[in-house]
């Protein structure tokens, strides 16, 4: 989802304004991830989300590394910050979003783990490590493939290409 591209209403909006606009994140002040913190208050403060699938939105997207890896990171310490705040929020959401969740943390740590143990296999060992390479496939595959059986577009699928 397109930041932009949110829409909220507002009575909502100022009845969390204080709230969003003092964020900190471990004693200091937090600006990044605003359209995803925002969300999550709306969700705390039982107020309802909806996505809409059709909904066509613009953004500025890096055209070198280093924007690209800035955005990169910005959205990773987003994603793991308010993840935290979101937590007991899961239980009342569906499945699949908790699943989302559980995927966008859980996934870079086992996959960092998963490359460094296809490394040492390969400098201990002098093996390739197939097995590895294999899941780490199979892995993104799957989560391609819920994301586009949920969704009900095939063209998810090829978020799968993009990740190699």
């Amino acid at each position: 989802c397109c930041g932009p591209c949110a829409m909220y209403r507002r009575s909502a909006l100022l009845l969390l304004l204080d709230q969003y606009e003092t964020q900190t994140f471990r004693g200091k002040p937090s600006d990044f991830g605003e359209d995803r913190h925002l969300t999550i208050l709306m969700l705390k403060a039982g107020l309802r989300t909806e996505y809409v699938p059709d909904a066509i939105a613009a953004t500025v997207v890096p055209d070198s590394l280093g924007p690209y890896l800035r955005q990169q990171l910005r959205w990773a310490r987003s994603t793991f910050r308010d993840t935290w705040l979101a937590l007991n929020l899961l239980p009342g959401l569906d499945r699949f979003l908790t699943l989302d969740v559980v995927g966008q943390n859980l996934g870079p740590l086992l996959l960092a783990l998963s490359v460094l143990t296809g490394l040492a296999q390969f400098a201990l060992m002098g093996t390739a490590p197939w097995g590895t390479v294999l899941m780490i496939v199979f892995m993104t595959i799957v989560r391609c493939g819920v994301v586009a059986l949920r969704a009900r577009q095939l063209r998810f699928l090829g978020f799968s290409v993009h990740t190699f």
